[in-house]
């Protein structure tokens, strides 16, 4: 039986943005390991996590607020790409391919919350 948030979009779409980022963070000067790559690893797989845990529960009110968490860290992913780019560890069309994920998954997450939201 399959587990019901691995059929949810948001969740797909963010699993692929934090595969992506651990992926492009491998190439990031080793002084980075223990700053941005940390800090953007764990912002990037909050969003999957996060939803997940929220799925775990046992009520609307508590995925709705899991759901919320994810979108904050999502928006700290945001940033931190916007910041690497200008530390130039990511070039310009890796973070055009990176964004384009990470704006799809928030549009989903968001449409995911607003959904929440109109149950209660």
């Amino acid at each position: 039986m399959e587990i019901g948030y691995r059929k949810l979009k948001a969740r797909q779409k963010a699993d692929e943005l934090a595969y992506k980022i651990y992926q492009e963070t491998k190439k990031f000067p080793k002084e980075e390991l223990f700053g941005i790559i940390s800090q953007i690893r764990r912002s990037a797989l909050s969003v999957p996590l996060n939803i997940v845990e929220g799925m775990g529960r046992q009520n609307k009110k508590e995925l709705r607020n899991f759901a919320n968490i994810a979108l904050g860290s999502l928006a700290e992913t945001e940033y931190l790409l916007d910041f690497c780019v200008r530390l130039e560890y990511i070039d310009k069309q890796v973070y055009a391919d990176l964004e384009a994920v990470r704006s799809e998954t928030g549009r989903l997450l968001w449409s995911f919350h607003k959904n929440l939201s109109a149950q209660s």
